[in-house]
Formats: C-alpha cells, structure tokens, sequence
C-alpha cells in the first residue's frame, strides 16, 4: 500500500469531500481523504453516533488494514490482540490450534477483538485531530452531480458543495437508493447471530471457538472482557422479543459441556445479549455513479463467517484513495479502483455465504474446514 500525498493527486479530485455514515469503512475513508489535505464533512444518521456496538473479531486482514490506517497500536493497546484460534469440541477438548501470521508488521499480533465503541472513539480522536467535521442526527435528502461536482442538500435545511461523495452507510444504505434505485436489496441469509458481552476466564489468551450442533465462539475485546457469538440457523426474518432471548439463548448453549457450559450458567437478565437476523448484500457491476462512490456495506455487506467485513471496508477506502492520488484521470482512477476491490468483495461476501450454507445444511466438519482455510489464505493475500 502507498500512502496518499498531501497535496498530490487525489487533494485535485477532493479537496472537499462528503462522507455519509460514520461506521468504519466512513471513518477510515475521512481519516485517509483528511491526511491528503481534504477538507472532509462526515455525517451520521444516529444522535448518539457510535455510542452502542457488540465487539468486533479482528481477522489478521482487519489488523493489517488498521495497520494501513495508522491506528493498530491504539487498537492493540485498547483491545485485546493475539496470535491463535483455539478450536474446540462440544465438551471443551482441544481439536487444533490455528496460528496466523502477522500480516501487517512483526510487532503487531495476528487477529484480536475490540469493543465497537472504543474502536469508534480511537477513529472519531483521529479524525478530530485531522480537523474533519462531524454532525450527528443528520442525513442527506438529495445529490445533484453535475460532473464536476455534487451539490447536498440535508435533512436540516442546509446545503453544501462537494468534489467527492462517499456513500458509507451501511447495509440499508439511502445514498444507494438514491444513485442506483434498481440495485438489489439485502437478502436474508437464513441464520442469526446471537452476540453477549462476557467476563473473560483467567486463563483464556486467545480466542476459542466450540463445534457442536452448532457454532459458538468466544473472542477476548479488552482486559478481562470478551464476547460470544453463536450462529442460529431460523427459517424467518424476524426480531426477537427480549424476554424471549436468554432462555432462547440457553437454549442452544445446552449440548455444550465443560467451558461453554459453565459460560451458560453464569447468564442472567442482566447479561447485554444482542440478536440480528443476518442479511447480505453484493453489488457486483459499479459502486460508483459520477462523483458518488459507495464503499463497505453499502455495497458488499457480508455475514461474520470470515470475521472480515470490517477490514474489507476499510480496505475499500485505503485503495480508494490510493488509486485517486495514482493519477490525475478520475475515471481511470474509478476503474482501477473497482478491478481491485470487485474480486475482493466477491471473494468474502460469497465464501462467507458458501459457510453459511454449508453450516445449514449440516455439511462434514472436514468440507466446512477446508473452505474457511481455503478462504482465510486467499484474504490474506495482499489486496
């Protein structure tokens, strides 16, 4: 990876840029676009922008990506950081133990966890730093590209003027309605994943994931904190009540003995345990429409079978600036852009969903196995 010139290239093609959705792949697209030397307005739709979140698994593809960002060693001090996987039976015995390689630097672990909000606070501190400005409880109610630029008007009655768009808003993403109202829209997976946050055990250094009936795992977030996760195959769409979610939740815990057993007993109405039906989305012609680029789940929303989604995010805006500040030809730039994050989206949206189908129709543990070690060598290529 290159790193954008301040005042090179892709200053000319954004020296004013619009982010819309302030998760992680429109937090990395200000932080990259605002050390270029662009003046970068970020807008989010909620009030209390990056306040909630689950945590988040950090494949060694998103720890090389943060890496690439700059904020690895915030992140690592923030969270937890380590080098192995450690698969398990349903009773707790040890099957194998996965070492991955430190992509990004020696100095800096394989794959970790971080609670959400903190990863927020260490991307918002950042991009305050850099002088990109942030309003919350905002949307944007039109775009008008006149092909050298956007014009914005917002949901407050104000307007604004900008070089470049950067539609980041996530799975039921507006600004894709608006420049592709034809494009398809998320499709239910045919599972959920259930997520609590947890005490992490005394002798738990990295993460743990169990093989049963079906699959849980356990990721460390933070010093003495991690969180579960537990994919539940269901055949609809639906929300869960929440008096229904921790007898549901112990539930499925129960074919599991030894550690995940004793996890399950220590549940109670206390314990903060989120429910998501999981829906996907790939637009696999463009991502772009003028002077309006979409990038992470706006556009390649995945399930967490590869736990990727968000380091192919923000890799999608560490090469979108890269492929800007390359030349001065926007269009060549755009398409250059698209040859490299295209396959790549392609490659996690659609072996996740391979993973997914695989664990619904209760595949062999072995063909299951192969595909995510045939995924997770492909991903860590680099990109």
């Amino acid at each position: 990876m290159s790193v954008a010139a301040k005042g090179g290239n892709l200053a000319g093609h954004a020296g004013r840029v619009l982010v819309i959705g302030g998760g992680v792949a429109g937090t990395s697209a200000a932080i990259k676009f605002a050390e270029a030397g662009a003046q970068v307005d970020v807008i989010d739709s909620a009030e209390n922008w990056g306040a909630v979140g689950a945590g988040l698994t950090m494949s060694p593809l998103t720890l090389r990506a943060l890496g690439h960002l700059g904020i690895a060693p915030e992140v690592v001090a923030a969270g937890h950081a380590h080098d192995t996987l450690t698969l398990c039976n349903p009773m707790g015995g040890v099957m194998n133990v996965i070492t991955s390689p430190r992509l990004f630097s020696p100095d800096i672990p394989a794959e970790g966890g971080i609670m959400r909000p903190v990863l927020h606070q260490i991307m918002a501190a950042r991009m305050a730093k850099l002088g990109v400005k942030t309003r919350t409880k905002l949307t944007v109610s039109a775009l008008a590209d006149d092909g050298k630029g956007v014009d914005a008007s917002f949901s407050d009655g104000s307007t604004g003027r900008y070089d470049l768009v950067i539609g980041a808003d996530g799975l039921y993403s507006k600004t894709r309605e608006m420049i592709f109202p034809n494009a398809p829209k998320p499709s239910f997976t045919g599972q959920a994943c259930w997520r609590a946050q947890l005490p992490l055990p005394a002798d738990w250094d990295s993460g743990r994931m169990f093989f049963g009936p079906i699959k849980v795992g356990f990721t460390p977030c933070a010093h003495g904190e991690m969180y579960m996760f537990l994919l539940e195959n269901i055949t609809e769409n639906t929300h869960r009540a929440a008096n229904t979610m921790l007898p549901r939740l112990r539930e499925l815990l129960m074919p599991f003995g030894g550690p995940v057993a004793q996890i399950r007993d220590t549940l109670t109405e206390k314990t903060d345990i989120v429910y998501r039906p999981l829906e996907s989305i790939l637009l696999k012609d463009t991502w772009v429409k003028g002077r309006v680029i979409l990038i992470g789940d706006a556009v390649h929303a995945t399930t967490p079978h590869l736990a990727s989604g968000a380091g192919v995010a923000i890799e999608d805006a560490l090469v979108l600036a890269e492929e800007l500040d390359k030349t001065a030809d926007y269009n060549a730039a755009i398409a250059a852009f698209m040859a490299r994050r295209l396959p790549r989206a392609e490659l996690v949206v659609g072996n996740s969903l391979r993973l997914g189908a695989l664990e619904q129709a209760h595949a062999p543990a072995e063909e299951m196995g192969a595909l995510m070690t045939a995924s997770l060598r492909a991903i860590a290529a680099p990109f």
